[in-house]
């Protein structure tokens, strides 16, 4: 079995975490398991240099120093598997088998990268190969970075690449858990998560791992995240499954548009839960909720449409809340998922923008961390699909 472990700067925060994580290197190497180790920068070292540099310094100083948590975390590791008579060595940029290559333009050369990847790879069975995460560099031998969570990325990268059977993340979390567990009493760990839903949870606040690492995620290779304390690295925490696409999707069935209007209804209490209430009841399925301050609007099965009028026109005759019902048919909805999608700036306007130039009404577009809805009528289904491919694949 080959592993990829990255240990994060709290499971190196001192001389006791450092001993604990060459405890369970060793007790890998020991079970006869190949291993490579990224590590991060010990503590908050990272941030301690990063306050420190009060002067105007350029992007290249500035990653040399910064660069020194890691480069001091890769050493005591090294020295540490040394201690327990295990052979290891570690790779820092400058290094000539140093992995993570970037291009003038600050991505990683992902040919390049995979290559030199590919010979550490070929070493794991004589040593273990100890990398500085976060860090990259360039091809005229310059020290870069990859960004926040860029120690995730190095890690996943390298697991992608090295063609390993899993990757560990240490952390000091219990892995992904149900709740925040400073805030909800019984948070619990979740076993099984997917990329899809763990991404939506990363770019929405948990912190767990770097949404960036999980564009390499692929199915070939598992990813898990377990606590420092729990110093086994081949069992436990929370394991990540299947691999984040790409999509762009028309669905096959086009939708109903059932608006329900009701002065600042945003701001009436249980509403929302009223209406989405009486259809759970009759067990049917919303595909898309939008809201505005003064309206609701569900879509659903255009088949459904006089039925799912019938009921919330009942919430309405009881509710004074409320003071309408409408609907529209022939709604057609294409999907555009993967990447950081809202989180690029000037995405939706990427979107929107070539299907307002063709004359394409767009009734309403909703977005969550990793997708972005359109939501057109149902005769322009084709021509907008069309336009939405032409966007992303070139």
């Amino acid at each position: 079995m080959r592993v990829v472990s990255k240990f994060g700067g709290t499971s190196l925060g001192n001389g006791n975490r450092v001993n604990r994580a060459a405890d369970s290197i060793a007790a890998v190497v020991e079970q006869g398991h190949e291993i490579a180790v990224v590590a991060s920068a010990m503590g908050s070292t990272t941030d301690h240099l990063l306050d420190s540099i009060t002067f105007d310094a350029d992007e290249a100083d500035r990653a040399e120093i910064v660069s020194m948590g890691e480069r001091t975390s890769v050493r005591m590791l090294k020295a540490a598997l040394s201690a327990r008579g295990i052979d290891a060595t570690f790779l820092e940029p400058g290094d000539e088998e140093w992995p993570i290559i970037t291009n003038a333009w600050g991505e990683v050369d992902v040919e390049e990268t995979k290559a030199r990847a590919k010979v550490l790879a070929d070493r794991l069975d004589s040593d273990v190969q100890i990398i500085t995460g976060f860090l990259a560099q360039d091809h005229a031998g310059n020290t870069t970075t990859l960004g926040r969570g860029g120690s995730d990325s190095t890690a996943v990268m390298l697991g992608n690449y090295m063609d390993a059977d899993e990757v560990v993340i240490v952390t000091d979390v219990e892995g992904v858990m149900t709740g925040d567990p400073h805030v909800v009493e019984g948070a619990r760990n979740v076993g099984q998560i997917t990329v899809d839903e763990l991404r939506n949870l990363s770019f929405r606040g948990a912190e767990v791992i770097a949404p960036s690492a999980l564009g390499y995620k692929t199915e070939e290779f598992g990813v898990r995240v377990v606590h420092y304390q729990h110093g086994d690295l081949l069992s436990g925490g929370t394991t990540i499954e299947g691999e984040f696409e790409n999509l762009i999707d028309l669905r096959d069935e086009s939708l109903a548009c059932i608006t329900l209007a009701g002065r600042s209804v945003r701001n009436q209490e249980g509403v929302l839960s009223q209406l989405s209430g009486a259809l759970a009841e009759q067990e049917i399925n919303i595909d898309a909720v939008a809201s505005g301050m003064d309206s609701v609007t569900f879509y659903v099965d255009e088949d459904l449409t006089e039925r799912v009028e019938t009921l919330l026109h009942d919430v309405v005759v009881t509710d004074d809340r409320l003071s309408s019902i409408t609907v529209e048919t022939d709604i057609a909805v294409i999907r555009v998922t993967g990447g950081e999608l809202p989180n690029q700036p000037g995405v939706i306007s990427e979107i929107v923008q070539p299907l307002a130039t063709a004359h394409i009404n767009v009734h309403d577009i909703i977005t969550s961390a990793t997708s972005v809805a359109l939501f057109i009528d149902w005769d322009d289904r084709e021509e907008a699909l069309e336009i939405v491919q032409n966007e992303f694949t070139h």
